[in-house]
């Protein structure tokens, strides 16, 4: 469902008539303060990600990561991918089903599912993700952060498709995006992560998350971030072979990138993964583009730091906000999702979703 990597010369670009022509403004994101019940917990999984659409039913439905909370930081072979209704995008949440389950280690997706991103295109619910297949061996365990690599370099990307977010959900036995034939290509060893948006001048726009095989060793290398194109949500999908939210001097300075299109422009949430983009070192950080191949840092790049700030006051330090995905309702976002955790005082990790209002 994907084709090999292009060259960015035979990008298409945006016609005029679709950039803003309104006197230019910096835009930022602002947030504000969630309240706890926006805090969307378990006590025996683990919970990560996190992705919101409004179904017809006039409900809220998340989609998000799971797994058993006794495995450890399972989550490149034990996740699956399950769902939960509010009937406010603010939350309180409550676990409804399991969409993606384990279906078997002969499917590319068959015994793990992560990372979801949800999207209604047309009068359907698309729903892109990672999935893997393996060995099924768990190598982490509370305190121990080992990946399983022959499930870490099988992730792909995969969509399910349904015409309610009730499901059913149709999944697919090929992958939508899968690794390029050619060793020299950046995603030439696996492909993950995906974030997707509609075209303003038709078809939809993608960026994932990529690793080639330049450097030796299992774990391979670099670890980049590509672009795709498509006429259709469902594909194909022709990649193009630049790069995007480099810095100079950062090796994998970059991580989950949300993209959307807003006010003329493309948007991306990315994670700084270390100080590479602003002196707040791991963040949340803003770029923007006009063809949505060449990304540049916002006037106003930082979202947010390693913090909560919530309602009552409280200011929690975090071990990580990340993996950030927006609902967007009539053309804004009004909600930034995004996964955290914290590490109490047995090293283990207890890890959330949390649903943070944005400010006009």
């Amino acid at each position: 469902m994907s084709t090999s990597c292009k060259n960015h010369d035979s990008a298409p670009k945006v016609s005029n008539h679709n950039k803003n022509t309104e006197p230019s403004k910096k835009f930022s994101l602002n947030l504000g303060k969630p309240d706890f019940k926006s805090k969307f917990e378990d006590n025996k999984w683990s919970i990560w990600g996190g992705s919101l659409v409004k179904g017809e039913d006039g409900l809220y439905h998340m989609f998000y990561s799971r797994w058993k909370k006794e495995l450890g930081w399972a989550w490149v072979t034990n996740s699956e991918i399950a769902h939960a209704v509010s009937e406010s995008a603010f939350g309180p949440f409550e676990f409804k089903d399991v969409i993606l389950p384990v279906r078997g280690v002969e499917y590319w997706d068959g015994l793990c599912t992560h990372n979801p991103t949800v999207h209604k295109f047309d009068g359907k619910y698309y729903l892109y993700y990672m999935g893997n297949t393996g060995d099924g061996k768990v190598t982490s365990s509370p305190g121990n952060l080992i990946l399983n690599p022959v499930h870490r370099n099988n992730q792909r990307i995969g969509v399910a498709v349904a015409d309610s977010p009730n499901g059913p959900w149709k999944r697919f036995d090929t992958p939508l995006i899968d690794i390029s034939p050619d060793e020299n290509t950046l995603d030439a060893l696996m492909v993950s992560n995906p974030s997707i948006t509609r075209r303003p001048e038709g078809g939809y726009l993608m960026v994932y998350k990529a690793v080639g095989k330049k450097r030796p060793g299992i774990w391979g290398g670099p670890v980049v971030h590509c672009v795709a194109t498509a006429d259709y949500p469902t594909g194909p999908f022709k990649k193009f072979d630049k790069p995007v939210f480099q810095a100079k001097d950062h090796d994998f300075p970059a991580e989950d990138p949300f993209i959307w299109y807003q006010e003329g422009k493309y948007r991306a949430i990315v994670k700084d993964m270390h100080g590479a983009f602003t002196d707040a070192g791991r963040a949340l950080v803003l770029f923007e583009s006009e063809d949505g191949f060449d990304w540049k840092l916002s006037d106003n790049p930082l979202v947010s730091a390693l913090e909560i700030k919530w309602a009552n006051g409280n200011n929690q330090e975090v071990h990580h906000l990340e993996r950030p995905q927006l609902y967007i309702e009539n053309g804004k976002p009004i909600v930034l999702l995004c996964a955290s955790d914290i590490v109490d005082a047995e090293n283990v990790i207890q890890s959330f979703n949390v649903q943070i209002p944005i400010l006009e």
